[in-house]
């Protein structure tokens, strides 16, 4: 019997390759006649360019060229809107290289081309660039006030676009409830710090060009950038080889760089890179994060929620190149597992002078579950209620999905829920957790004089949106297949996945199938790894490929075998007749016989080979629940995480280890944003948090251990059952440590309303909290009354 692979937890085809140093990445790409390239880059967040000189610089030793707005011609205009949308009334984006006013800190304003990186970087700082420094736009807040400078000049406001939406009437829900709470909630700006910087290599081949590029998007880059230069799409490939994390800034399509590096190639025929150094990173590579809630919600004295209003801000930074998905997201993923019948929600766009925001891991998801289960909690602590028999009262029921929750979501089709079990989430939850226990080690610690608080929080995220992904299967001679895709991949153990879903269609081994992602000349159509949707699309392609190819190979074979399709089997790399194995021939020499040297064609297309598309018709709605376990010292405000737990549906699982390693790499990336990472501007938008001294990461010191459980509700939206889940483990992070801080520091009346939450900020808050520490084994806190809820 062949091995089933799909399901199961096989070890990563890639891991050998990548661990032992054998990994590929654009800055491993290396030509004798190669040239570097350095950026110059405004020091101002807003200033006017009275002047650029690059006289001293274009006579420096080892300089080939120095390139300003003017020498790109038609090519410096607007860089392109990628997802334009009826509410982004102002849309405005970048240029290659800024001619007259820099919006931001860090952005580019001349490009150096030099023998090596050194002589560029001199060269670089040999520009001079006569600045007119302007006030600045420094927080979201600020860019509504009339009298704010404006970020761009021709607009009346720094507004970019106001977003409303109404589900149901909440206004008399509001009329009808017991209790109405407010709350004000704030999440803080932060940035991807992938392990690999940005990076572009471009080589002139022929007449044409090919180009190694650290991104998420490759065939959406070599469509774009062959219409921005006017090319034959066959005249450019773009190859995107093994790139070390991406989480949403890198599928921006394009940057400057990107423009200017195939730009210089061109003009010297020479190969040009440019790597992105650890500085640029913080300031040219795209953020994310920024938004303010004013929360209203209304509930009857049972906890039965009647409906939620929210205002918000979201800072989109200098430009809008990715439309406005980051909000859109937050406002369709706030409604949660809740039965949310009556939603308003009204939210603003603004400009800033601060680097440009596009989607980062969560992508605006964070938000939206910190704002809804914040405000659970808020509930629950007005009442008198248990936190989670809260949620319990207010949770979807598995009998009613498909659930619809009245929005359309970031792919213009409906936020409908298409399956899931939020009830068996929280049970499964707690058995993990054992929360019984927790509760009465609580109860001990705090006898003690120990500061123990419990968290837990629940979410639903759209994931697997279209338009489409393609697969080809092909199989060769020697046995071995080949399947390509279009998409990028960053870590995501796409070349095991992939390879587990087409070897247990063909009977083939999975170390047998080798998996081609991110090269353009491999696989032309795609569009690229972003919202948890690379297993959903591309592993339901390679499925329908793969079908396709193993009914092709039964018809060859029971041709050969003079039996019928239907008794031929494949397993263990050959098609065999049942009950019959000895009538067999290897699936290699299936496909050779599928390609006639002599005779004629017999099966419609020679070979062993389909490519197949899938397109969705709506994304898919995985969803989890987290919990954790937090001792906090409130002398020093020092956190100890003493348990993290995650249950986790994401449909049909093809490897529960892969997606494990998602969840635990999202929960460390939560917990950074959590504790650690805030980018920091001041009242000139200079960023004070440009290193990683500054910039704190979590490390392996910090992140504890995970534990994890699977129920699985499989999506009848695609074959496979399928549902994303590169982006779960980060979603509920700030959501869970807000409630389990508030829990252990209940005494000092902590209110956790903003994240991230540093220590000192902590330490700030329990010592503004009102409350009075207790003495060490005194008996602290009433845990089941209730504080009042701040009520309206």
């Amino acid at each position: 019997m062949s091995t089933r692979y799909f399901g199961q937890p096989i070890r990563r085809n890639e891991d050998l390759r990548l661990l032992t140093g054998r990994g590929v990445y654009v800055d491993d790409i290396s030509r004798p006649d190669m040239l570097h390239a350095a950026v110059v880059r405004s020091p101002y967040a807003h200033a006017r360019i009275r002047r650029i000189d690059v006289a001293r610089a274009r006579q420096m030793p080892g300089v080939v060229a120095v390139y300003m707005a003017d020498d790109l011609g038609p090519l410096n205009g607007p860089l392109p809107l990628l997802i334009p949308h009826d509410d982004l009334v102002h849309g405005r984006t970048q240029s290659a290289l800024v001619k007259d006013k820099v919006r931001h800190l860090g952005e580019a304003v001349a490009f150096v081309v030099a023998q090596d990186r050194y002589l560029a970087e001199d060269a670089a700082e040999a520009v001079e660039v006569d600045y007119e420094p302007l006030p600045a736009v420094h927080d979201l807040l600020q860019a509504l006030d009339p009298a704010a400078p404006r970020v761009h000049d021709d607009m009346p406001d720094n507004v970019a676009a106001r977003i409303v939406r109404n589900v149901g009437d909440y206004d008399a829900a509001r009329a009808r409830a017991d209790l109405v709470l407010t709350e004000r909630l704030r999440i803080d700006r932060g940035t991807a710090a992938s392990m690999e910087t940005r990076g572009i290599v471009a080589i002139p081949e022929g007449d044409g060009y090919t180009m190694y590029v650290s991104t998420q998007a490759p065939v959406a880059l070599r469509n774009g950038l062959a219409g921005w230069f006017g090319l034959p799409q066959m005249k450019l490939r773009v190859i995107a080889p093994d790139v070390g994390g991406g989480f949403g800034p890198k599928v921006m399509m394009f940057y400057p760089e990107e423009v200017l590096v195939l730009f210089a190639a061109m003009k010297l025929r020479r190969p040009v890179k440019w790597i992105e150094d650890r500085r640029e990173n913080f300031v040219a590579t795209t953020q994310e994060r920024e938004q303010v809630h004013e929360v209203e919600v209304a509930v009857s004295r049972d906890g039965t929620l009647l409906g939620l209003y929210t205002r918000f801000v979201h800072d989109s930074g200098a430009y809008t190149p990715y439309g406005i998905q980051v909000p859109i997201i937050t406002l369709t993923t706030l409604p949660g597992p809740y039965r949310l019948r009556n939603y308003r929600v009204e939210g603003t766009v603004v400009y800033t002078n601060k680097p440009t925001v596009t989607p980062y891991r969560g992508a605006g998801r964070p938000h939206g579950v910190f704002v809804m289960e914040r405000m659970m909690d808020r509930i629950a602590e007005a009442l008198g209620m248990d936190p989670l028999a809260v949620r319990r009262k207010n949770f979807i029921q598995p009998d009613e999905f498909p659930w619809d929750t009245g929005l359309i979501y970031q792919d213009w089709a409906p936020t409908r829920y298409d399956s899931g079990n939020y009830p068996l989430l929280a049970d499964t939850l707690v058995r993990l957790l054992d929360l019984d226990r927790v509760r009465r080690e609580q109860e001990e610690a705090r006898r003690q004089g120990r500061y123990v608080g419990v968290g837990m929080a629940f979410y639903v995220e759209g994931s697997g949106p279209g338009p489409y992904e393609g697969v080809r299967v092909q199989v060769e001679p020697s046995g071995k297949v080949l399947v390509a895709t279009g998409v990028g991949t960053q870590g995501q153990g796409h070349f095991t996945s992939f390879a587990q879903v087409v070897a247990d269609q063909l009977g083939v081994r999975v170390e047998d199938v080798h998996v081609v992602t991110g090269d353009t000349a491999a696989m032309g159509w795609g569009i690229g790894t972003f919202a948890s949707r690379a297993a959903v699309v591309v592993g339901n392609a390679a499925h329908l490929a793969a079908q396709a190819v193993a009914d092709k190979a039964r018809q060859v074979a029971a041709r050969l075998l003079e039996c019928s399709p239907d008794d031929i089997e494949l397993a263990d790399g050959r098609a065999r007749v049942k009950g019959a194995p000895a009538r067999s021939l290897s699936l290699g020499e299936v496909a050779f016989r599928a390609n006639p040297l002599r005779g004629t064609l017999q099966f419609g297309e020679p070979g062993l080979e389909a490519t197949r598309y899938f397109s969705p018709q709506q994304s898919t709605f995985p969803s989890g629940g987290h919990a954790a376990v937090v001792e906090v010292d409130p002398e020093t405000a020092q956190i100890r995480v003493l348990r993290y737990c995650v249950v986790h549906d994401c449909g049909t699982v093809i490897n529960p280890m892969i997606v494990e390693g998602q969840i635990h790499g999202g929960v460390a990336q939560g917990i950074g944003g959590v504790f650690y990472e805030k980018l920091v501007f001041d009242e000139n938008a200079q960023l004070l948090t440009s290193t990683f001294m500054d910039y704190l990461l979590p490390t392996a010191s910090e992140v504890p251990h995970i534990e994890t459980d699977h129920i699985e509700t499989p999506s009848p939206l695609n074959p496979l059952g399928i549902k994303g889940a590169g982006e779960a483990g980060v979603i509920p992070v700030a959501a869970v440590f807000a409630q389990a801080l508030e829990d252990a520091l209940r005494p000092f009346g902590v209110r956790v309303t903003e994240m991230p939450l540093s220590p000192a900020r902590l330490w700030d808050m329990i010592r503004k909290g009102g409350g009075t520490p207790p003495a060490a084994g005194e008996e602290v806190g009433n845990e089941t009354s209730p504080r009042e809820g701040r009520q309206t």
